[in-house]
């Protein structure tokens, strides 16, 4: 098991946005996190990647209790996160992007390495790696977060929304990735409002409601679930 989330419970000053959630991922799976907007599941992975410390609860990654370390320390552990909005450094090239994805690690020859990954998964970075990150495309955007995230050799991405404001066509291409990356050994965490991709591609997934877990299953059986049609998949 490469993640343990137990009785987690994180407050945004009078808030309680996180009340005692439980879940666990096995190392190599694609978890989804699914629910309303204000069901908690951006501040989970926020406390997970340490930019957000729990009121009480544990985190415990390969074994180790990580819910008081800081971000830095995590990343270079193997959690990397792709935010929400995607959050490239405009005015930075795309290159100059990449390379703050690959700021903790000190070897130049896997920078290089990691560089050449990136480049084959993403061939359009490449062919706009000069290019200012702010010009490209929404769905461009999000493959730069994607392949920045990597540069830094997770073995557990937390994928925030990464289909969001997206045309239909990158959708698609967008979640093929994310069964790529997995399918070559990043294990990830997957927070989508389309609820129906997400479970379609994972192994097992969390619908969490006012801060709270409500049901888990497997993506097929969550898919099938009269009430999870019904609140999310607009059955």
């Amino acid at each position: 098991m490469i993640l343990q989330v137990k009785d987690l419970i994180v407050n945004y000053g009078v808030i309680n946005a996180v009340k005692g959630v439980n879940f666990n991922i096995n190392e190599g799976e694609i978890v989804s996190l699914i629910g309303a907007n204000g069901a908690g599941k951006t501040t989970i992975l926020k406390t997970i990647s340490g930019l957000l410390k729990p009121k009480s609860g544990k985190i415990i990654y390969e074994g180790k209790a990580i819910q008081q370390q800081k971000a830095p320390k995590l990343v270079k552990a193997g959690i990397s996160q792709v935010p929400e909005g995607r959050h490239i450094f405009s005015g930075l090239s795309v290159m100059e992007n990449l390379q703050m994805g690959a700021f903790l690690i000190k070897d130049h020859q896997k920078i290089k390495q990691n560089f050449s990954e990136v480049f084959e998964r993403f061939p359009i970075l490449k062919q706009r790696a000069r290019q200012d990150a702010a010009t490209l495309s929404g769905g461009e955007q999000q493959m730069l977060a994607m392949g920045r995230a990597l540069m830094a050799n997770p073995k557990l991405i937390l994928l925030d929304e990464p289909s969001m404001g997206l045309a239909p066509i990158f959708i698609n291409e967008i979640f093929d990735i994310i069964k790529e990356i997995n399918k070559h050994g990043t294990t990830v965490l997957l927070i989508e409002q389309n609820a129906k991709k997400a479970l379609s591609i994972s192994d097992r997934g969390y619908v969490l409601s006012t801060g709270k877990v409500q049901l888990s299953g497997s993506g097929t059986d969550l898919l099938a679930n009269k009430e999870v049609q019904k609140a999310y998949l607009g059955g």
